[in-house]
């Protein structure tokens, strides 16, 4: 069953290689979707595929690479655009 859910995750996870390991362990879990840093120093994920990558890629976020510490994840559903199908796994510019 597939899922798409968009994350949210806090600490520092800006400037340690984050977004780049994240995109890592989507692509190797066969997972579609983005990941970018927002201004307000979080990072910002769009994930897409079968519902058990997905929340193993949920999992790892809460950890994240050796250099991060993540605070938070918050994690929902995708709705409205967020919920397009996406091809690839994307670095998304800062928003």
């Amino acid at each position: 069953m597939s899922t798409t859910r968009h994350l949210r995750i806090a600490g520092r996870v800006q400037g340690v290689g984050y977004r780049d390991a994240l995109r890592r362990e989507a692509l190797a879990r066969g997972l579609a979707g983005w990941v970018r840093n927002r201004r307000d120093g979080t990072v910002e994920a769009l994930l897409q595929g079968e519902a058990r990558a997905v929340e193993e890629l949920i999992a790892w976020a809460r950890r994240g690479p050796p250099a991060a510490r993540v605070d938070r994840v918050d994690a929902e559903d995708a709705v409205g655009d967020l919920a397009a199908p996406c091809r690839g796994f994307e670095r998304l510019p800062t928003a």
